[in-house]
């Protein structure tokens, strides 16, 4: 049976929910699953904004049915290829042999590459071209490298909609609300749309930024991504906070504090430190094992902390395996501007510490203190005075950003 919902008067939002689906992309956990959002406009040409993920086809193709009725669907608008936004377009060009596709010229090429289309009625289109459709205006805006080279949204003039392709997602699944102010979103929903952002588009900052310096310019009433809710509520809210993504600035001042230990020794260590913290009146403090918690909630929190402190053992002369390979994801991920605290642990050859800041100084904008902890197995009793005096150096370096 379908399941819409009206978005307003003559839009329809005709995506669905995947609760089954473990790993996004096949990387990253999505515990409450994933939603692939689909809009469908009734006005005098009935235009399809995207498609969804096959794992939810029958679904699409059942609400899509139930709202054209004895309609057709007139244009089917690609705003991005993943195929979990455009796995449907064979199925609905089946369907609908008159639809015409309406995208730019990268698209069309992608398109050839994921399928094998009959793309004689493809609408090409380009920066600021508008389709009128009736009552609707759309004009069609470039996007490249948030995230994909061919990615463009989509500005109804009319009913002042931003159709924002990937962008403003989120991971989760909605359980019938629809819009931001439906559920809590600040508390709620904001740790999975950071997630969904610095993992997956947050590489491309500059990118990003370009795109809301254009979408500055537009009355934005309604922002419809492709991932999670649609947002209608502070608007300006949220797009601060992508203002503060993309120009990889803490989005708080707080530190996170990332340990890898086989034994339990330097688990300590950051538990005693994440201790001394708290009694210099640090209260926005995470504590994180880098081998339990996937590198996804790592990157996420380090785009959210001002300050980070990586607690590593010496693992066969290098860098603890895991330690490392989220190094690895940070740096991949852009993240710049941090201030980094080390500690090092090490049984006969302690040289951890010595490579993660050879790692941060490769890294734009990254302030390594001078102060570290260094321990040989085990934190000593006698090393009371070395904890605090690398908490005070965070704290202070906290106090002058």
């Amino acid at each position: 049976m379908h399941c819409v919902r009206k978005v307003n008067e003559d839009i329809y939002y005709v995506g669905g929910c995947d609760r089954r689906l473990e790993l996004f992309e096949n990387v990253y956990p999505i515990p409450n699953g994933i939603t692939y959002n689909s809009y469908l406009i009734m006005d005098e040409k009935k235009v399809l904004m995207d498609t969804v993920d096959r794992s939810i086809g029958q679904q699409f193709l059942e609400n899509i049915e139930c709202v054209l009725g004895n309609e057709t669907l007139d244009y089917l608008v690609i705003q991005h290829m993943e195929p979990d936004h455009c796995s449907m377009a064979a199925n609905l060009l089946q369907r609908y042999p008159a639809l015409k596709i309406v995208g730019n010229a990268q698209i069309k090429k992608m398109l050839n590459h994921f399928f094998e289309l009959n793309l004689d009625n493809y609408l090409e289109v380009k920066e600021n071209d508008t389709l009128n459709i009736g009552r609707h205006t759309l004009k069609f805006i470039s996007a490249p490298m948030v995230h994909w080279p061919e990615v463009m949204m989509t500005y109804d003039e009319t009913d002042k909609i931003l159709f924002s392709a990937d962008a403003f997602g989120s991971f989760g699944t909605m359980n019938g609300n629809l819009f931001d102010d439906e559920v809590n979103f600040k508390n709620e929903w904001l740790s999975e749309a950071r997630r969904y952002y610095t993992n997956i588009v947050g590489k491309y900052g500059p990118q990003v930024l370009n795109v809301l310096k254009k979408a500055s310019t537009l009355d934005i009433q309604l922002i419809a991504p492709l991932h999670g809710p649609l947002h209608r509520s502070d608007i300006g809210w949220y797009v601060e906070k992508y203002q503060k993504w993309a120009s990889y600035e803490p989005e708080e001042k707080g530190v996170m504090i990332v340990y890898g230990s086989v034994y339990g020794n330097t688990e300590n260590a950051a538990n005693v430190l994440a201790n001394e913290l708290s009694l210099r009146g640090v209260s926005n403090i995470k504590v994180y094992d880098v081998s339990k918690t996937h590198p996804s909630y790592l990157v996420s929190e380090a785009f959210r902390c001002s300050h980070l402190v990586m607690a590593s053992i010496t693992y066969n002369s290098g860098i603890f395996v895991n330690m490392e390979h989220l190094l690895h994801d940070l740096k991949a991920h852009n993240l710049q501007n941090r201030t980094v605290g080390l500690i090092e642990n090490g049984s006969w050859a302690c040289t951890a510490g010595k490579q993660m800041k050879e790692f941060f100084e490769g890294m734009k904008n990254m302030h390594v203190l001078e102060e570290k902890v260094t321990m040989t197995s085990s934190l000593k009793e006698a090393q009371q005075k070395e904890i605090e005096t690398f908490a005070d150096a965070l704290v202070q370096s906290m106090g002058e950003n």
